[in-house]
C-alpha cells in the first residue's frame, strides 16, 4: 500500500508502522528515527531494539498532528539534524581533499615535470 492509498483510508489501524506514521504526520520515513532520537516521538512498547519493527499509536499521532508547536519543534529538530550531518560531511570531504592536494605529487614515485 503506497502513501496515497494509506492516507485515503476512512479509518486507520490503531498501530502504525514507521512508514505509515511518517506519511500520516507529513514527514519522510527516514525522519522517524531522527524524531525518536530527539525524544519527540515515542514508539509503542518498551526497549525497542534498533533492528525491530516500531509501531506508533494512531491516537497519539493524531494529537501530535494537530499540535502546531510539536510540528514546529519536530521540523526544527530535523533541520538541526541535517545541518549537523551536512557540516560533518563537508568537513570530512574538505579534510580529505586538503590532504590529497598537499601530498598528491610528492615522493620518489611521483611524476616530474620539466
Amino acid at each position: 500500500m503506497n502513501d496515497m492509498d494509506f492516507l485515503n483510508l476512512k479509518t486507520y489501524p490503531a498501530r502504525l508502522y514507521a512508514e505509515q506514521a511518517a506519511a500520516y504526520l507529513g514527514f519522510k520515513p527516514h525522519d522517524i528515527p531522527v524524531l525518536i532520537a530527539a525524544g519527540l516521538l515515542k514508539p509503542l512498547g518498551t526497549a525497542c531494539a534498533a533492528q525491530k519493527v516500531k509501531y506508533f499509536a494512531a491516537a497519539e499521532l493524531e494529537k501530535l498532528r494537530q499540535d502546531a508547536k510539536w510540528l514546529s519543534r519536530a521540523t526544527d529538530a530535523l533541520r538541526r539534524h541535517w545541518e549537523l550531518k551536512n557540516a560533518r560531511r563537508s568537513k570530512k570531504h574538505n579534510g580529505r581533499a586538503a590532504l590529497a592536494g598537499q601530498f598528491a605529487l610528492t615522493g620518489p614515485n611521483s611524476p616530474t615535470t620539466s
